[in-house]
């Protein structure tokens, strides 16, 4: 049940971050689809906020070491950025 949870959370959050960025660059001039998109973005936002009530309600029950709650770092907030590597040129056995 838990993986579906956070499967679901998971694609509520993608989704209400899709729909902040398309109402970002919505044209000034078109109202409609800018009501529209705020529309659908408090209605995102408010099953969002369920969700995690949800979500942090089934987490209860799991415990770790001496009482203290484990937490999920994938949904305690923006994600650390990936490292990125510079990649290596391989050495030549011979020099000039």
């Amino acid at each position: 049940m838990s993986k579906t949870i956070d499967l679901e959370l998971t694609r509520a959050e993608v989704e209400v971050l899709e729909l902040e960025a398309r109402l970002r660059v919505v044209p000034m001039n078109d109202t409609q689809l800018s009501d529209a998109l705020k529309t659908a973005l408090a209605a995102k936002k408010d099953r969002l906020a369920k969700l995690r009530t949800l979500h942090a309600t089934a987490g209860r029950g799991k415990a770790g070491k001496d009482g203290e709650e484990k937490v999920n770092p994938l949904h305690a907030g923006r994600r650390p950025p990936l490292k990125r590597t510079v990649p290596q040129r391989p050495q030549t056995k011979g020099g000039k």
